[in-house]
């Protein structure tokens, strides 16, 4: 018994990382819900479009031309949505967005609503993603490129920050709840799921490193902000807690020269208890940040 211990650990051990990384692949596949409002149950009048992804990839978005009597050409902003979510989370902020006479496009992300199928999900996708979203707008004759803005939500606002670490031209980034560090998320994902976190948490989370291509501390927020090329606004939910403020509050204490401000309102990870309020900081910091854009 005492020569088959160390073996029968060693299973047992192996049995857990077996299980932890079938949760894990899981984890990384996110259901492709369709569910929510349509821009015509809100009165708008979009585009059902398909923007080239990366690896022929085709992403499905809603496009909102800004209203005719706005003056042309127009400033416009991309909405990228969370993990699991779709195109129709954040149209009531599409809507408000569109009334002040922005375009505004909606994407899905790979692996989300009607987008397609394409492995697994992670931050550098939802990057590459918003990317190409950019690259479509560029491309709409009634839009201004130099008065381009991007704002995600949850991994949407974490792509959001790496987009606005590597992409001149950006002109504003607005990131609703993001997390700190996937590191961080990671340690939380596992502590529900009761697994310890040493040794076999770090296991897995070196492997999903391996998994998405690209280390933690690379492509975390904590690391990108600072590396932002244009103004950046940190929303944040002051009761959220699947990212908890402190994540928010760290980002900016860590955000080095970048131009960026934290605004934290009442509200969880999923909504804020004013969306009113929450709608005219973010008009209000677009409005500056797009008008010291364009001189």
């Amino acid at each position: 018994m005492t020569l088959l211990s160390p073996w029968f650990g060693l299973a047992l051990f192996a049995a857990a990382l077996l299980s932890a990384r079938y949760l894990l692949h899981r984890g990384l596949a996110p259901a492709a819900s369709t569910d929510g409002p349509t821009p015509a149950e809100l009165g708008l009048r979009a585009h059902e479009v398909q923007i080239p992804g990366a690896a022929g990839q085709q992403l499905f978005a809603w496009y909102l031309p800004a209203p005719a009597s706005a003056p042309h050409p127009t400033p416009a902003v991309v909405l990228l949505h969370g993990w699991g979510g779709n195109a129709s989370t954040l149209l009531s902020a599409a809507q408000a967005l569109h009334a002040a006479g922005f375009a505004v496009l909606l994407p899905e992300s790979r692996n989300h609503g009607r987008s397609s199928r394409a492995g697994h999900s992670s931050l550098p996708r939802f990057a590459e993603d918003l990317e190409a979203a950019l690259d479509w707008l560029a491309l709409q004759p009634d839009v201004d490129p130099q008065r381009f803005a991007a704002l995600g939500h949850s991994v949407g606002a974490a792509a959001v920050l790496l987009v606005a670490s590597r992409r001149p031209g950006l002109a504003a980034a607005v990131s609703v709840s993001a997390f700190a560090h996937p590191e961080w998320v990671m340690r939380r994902w596992l502590a529900q799921r009761h697994v310890p976190y040493w040794p076999l948490g770090w296991l897995i989370n070196r492997y999903v490193e391996r998994v998405i291509g690209a280390r933690f501390d690379h492509i975390a927020p904590l690391a990108t902000l600072g590396q932002a090329l244009c103004p950046v606004l940190l929303l944040h939910g002051a009761q959220d807690d699947t990212v908890p403020l402190a994540d928010a509050q760290q980002l900016i204490e860590h955000k080095g020269r970048a131009r960026a401000t934290l605004l934290a309102l009442d509200g969880t990870h999923e909504g804020f208890a004013d969306p009113a309020q929450a709608g005219r900081s973010v008009l209000d910091f677009l409005r500056q940040a797009l008008r010291a854009a364009h001189g």
